[in-house]
């Protein structure tokens, strides 16, 4: 058997030791899993969505919130809108901007760039957002400790892009500098503030550094440590298990930084691939989650092939087994929310069929509550629980008889299904010179003999498996093959 081993784009096809091609599937320890299509979650709003957050209150009360580039909004339970919620006037946040939200307590924290001062919702008691008075604004913001805490700031008509600055402790309406803690951090010689990582130690990402914060009370209050020169190139491209495992996307590729150091995740693997698709006029539109159920970081970028500059893939790292995948699906922006409980009203809201719905009504997305990998689209809330998507894998190019020419007879691919019985069909790829692109046969169906038959010729081959329906695991293929002499 050919295994279907780790996608590794950026090494040669011959011998490569994975997969040539690994397209909307989850990579695993040794084989991929499906990967979903969207399903909404909502109804639309007026523009898209670049900001995602579930709340929990006190009582237990889970709630929705999103941002737009005009509005703060509220999912609505028994209708599934998205009410704005936003202050009077709304916001104006730049096309390159997107919303940070924070939940301190039961107040809801909001950021929207350095052109919107932070912005509250008190769980259970506001019905409206309404200014943090004496906040600055801020392009980053997350909770330390005690401390709600912002980078990347502006106030008093200035910009700080290098500068942290933090509200009283555990208060986080009163922002007054020197007073009960709250203060304020220059980092000057790292470039801008381009990531800021929560907990009880905080991580400051810059361009050119990565800075551990931590927390030592009066007079400092917080401490700042360079332990890092190397750097965020990409603003929205972090995301985070905690500030000891910190996943981000510079100039030179994909890297973890531990608390200590920045380690390389994408060398040799996926990071030439990346930098020659991603487009380089949009890389604005990157947005970087974890989806929490697959354990897996997911990056949302607009490729070259996007005409319209929406994110159109979506490049996932398995941390757990380090290894990657991609996939191929229109969207806006990718984020993580807790699911709000919805009603039969809600649901028709959403699709007039259940057949078109993309979800099954057991699904725990309906349950409220759930961590969920999300999305928008269309100016939607969507969450990645819909249809497996068509999914392609390619093995590693091989050489049957060593130096001669041979012929690919059949192909059995060894995908197990899930509910019901997939759809597989494989093509085989050969070609007699590593200088020329090889020529694939056409799709073969699974016959009663457990085979796909093909008939292709050459000195190398590879084998493409498509797969759609409900297939559950995908771990290589079988081939029959027989050496056809020198020529």
């Amino acid at each position: 058997m050919i295994q279907f081993g780790e996608w590794l784009p950026d090494q040669s096809d011959l011998s490569n030791g994975g997969a040539t091609v690994a397209k909307n599937v989850i990579s695993t320890v040794k084989g991929y899993r499906p990967f979903k299509d969207l399903a909404p979650l909502s109804a639309a709003t007026d523009s898209r969505i670049r900001g995602l957050v579930g709340t929990k209150a006190t009582d237990g009360t889970i709630n929705l919130f999103a941002g737009n580039g005009t509005k703060l909004l509220k999912y609505n339970n028994s209708t599934t809108a998205l009410d704005n919620v936003s202050k009077s006037g709304n916001y104006t946040v730049s096309d390159v901007e997107q919303w940070r939200f924070v939940q301190f307590g039961n107040d809801l924290i909001a950021a929207g760039s350095t052109s919107t001062i932070l912005q509250k919702y008190t769980l259970g008691s506001s019905s409206l957002f309404a200014d943090v008075s004496g906040a600055p604004s801020a392009k980053f913001l997350t909770v330390i400790k005690d401390f709600v805490v912002t980078a990347n700031v502006k106030y008093s008509s200035t910009d700080y892009p290098r500068q942290v600055r933090w509200s009283q402790i555990n208060d986080a309406s009163t922002w007054t500098i020197g007073s009960n803690q709250a203060d304020v951090q220059e980092l000057a010689d790292s470039g801008f503030i381009t990531g800021l990582i929560g907990g009880q130690s905080g991580v400051v990402l810059c361009e050119k550094g990565i800075f551990r914060m931590d927390y030592v009370g009066t007079p400092l209050i917080f401490t700042f440590q360079k332990v890092s020169s190397h750097g965020c190139a990409y603003a929205h491209s972090s995301a985070d298990l905690g500030s000891n495992k910190v996943f981000y996307l510079s100039q030179d590729g994909f890297f973890m930084f531990n608390g200590v150091e920045s380690l390389p995740i994408g060398a040799d693997k996926v990071d030439l691939f990346f930098a020659e698709d991603v487009s380089p006029n949009y890389t604005d539109r990157i947005s970087c989650v974890i989806d929490p159920i697959n354990q897996v970081v997911c990056w949302s970028y607009s490729s070259v092939s996007s005409i319209d500059g929406n994110p159109d893939k979506i490049i996932m790292y398995n941390y757990a087994a380090n290894r990657w995948s991609l996939a191929e699906i229109s969207h806006e922006f990718i984020g993580q929310i807790s699911s709000p409980p919805q009603t039969l009203e809600g649901v028709a809201a959403i699709s007039a069929s259940l057949d078109t719905l993309g979800i099954s009504l057991d699904s725990p997305v309906f349950a409220g509550g759930q961590f969920a990998f999300a999305a928008s689209k269309d100016s939607k809330v969507q969450t990645f629980s819909g249809s497996n998507l068509a999914a392609t894998l390619e093995t590693t190019e091989f050489e049957p008889a060593t130096m001669k020419r041979s012929l690919v007879k059949g192909v059995t691919p060894i995908v197990t299904k899930g509910s019901s019985e997939p759809t597989l069909t494989v093509q085989v790829g050969s070609r007699s010179q590593q200088t020329v692109e090889p020529t694939f046969t056409t799709a073969s169906s699974l016959n009663s003999d457990n085979s796909c038959p093909v008939r292709s010729n050459g000195r190398y081959h590879r084998v493409r498996v498509n797969a759609s329906g409900n297939w559950r695991y995908a771990l290589g293929v079988d081939i029959d093959a027989v050496g056809m002499g020198k020529r």
